[in-house]
């Protein structure tokens, strides 16, 4: 909704228009529900929050000041409430209960859910351009990598003895097979 549009229904509404109220709840409740849910609150927590703010925009409708600004009101008003919420379960009581003290919270945002999904379905195909460009080396220089990743890590003796390999030409062969491979996955715009 755009903030003359949000002026023209705050009006509507103080003067009585049901209509306009309805619109409004509708229109700004995604604003009211991203301020809560990025307080991370519990949902009981939440949906009270969201009941708040709009109870206290009910009381005031009528004395805003600048009612196009209404959306910032109503986005203030739920962190405000939002801030009440957390500094009331900040209250701390002392116990001794490993499993509570070793509790994760579970909470998670369906916002949250969804970056994290995105980034992991990311990070799958950077490895997945990885390993390719990997497979694309030359089998000396995959032959050397795999074992020096291997866990764990072999010693360069060890690795001298398994691929012989002088442990002197160890360190340098590593770094131009890494080079090789950055060079690749940069070519192919994957890092």
């Amino acid at each position: 909704m755009d903030r003359s549009e949000v002026g023209a229904l705050v009006q509507s509404a103080v003067d009585g228009d049901a209509a306009a109220w309805k619109a409004l709840v509708e229109g700004l409740s995604p604003l009211v529900w991203s301020v809560v849910r990025a307080h991370r609150l519990s949902e009981a927590d939440g949906h009270e929050v969201y009941q708040t703010v709009w109870f206290r925009f009910a009381q005031h409708l009528g004395r805003i000041r600048e009612p196009d600004k209404a959306g910032s009101w109503l986005a203030s008003t739920a962190r405000n409430e939002c801030l009440k919420v957390i500094k009331s379960l900040r209250r701390l009581t002392p116990t001794d209960d490993p499993q509570l003290l070793d509790r994760v919270s579970e909470d998670r945002t369906p916002e949250q859910s969804v970056l994290d999904s995105e980034e992991a379905a990311a990070q799958s195909e950077r490895v997945r351009h990885l390993w390719q460009e990997f497979e694309a080396l030359g089998e000396r220089c995959r032959q050397l990598l795999r074992v020096l990743i291997s866990s764990p890590p072999p010693s360069y003796q060890e690795v001298s003895a398994a691929l012989g390999i002088a442990v002197g030409s160890i360190g340098p062969m590593r770094q131009r097979c890494l080079r090789r491979l950055r060079a690749r996955l940069d070519a192919r715009g994957a890092l």
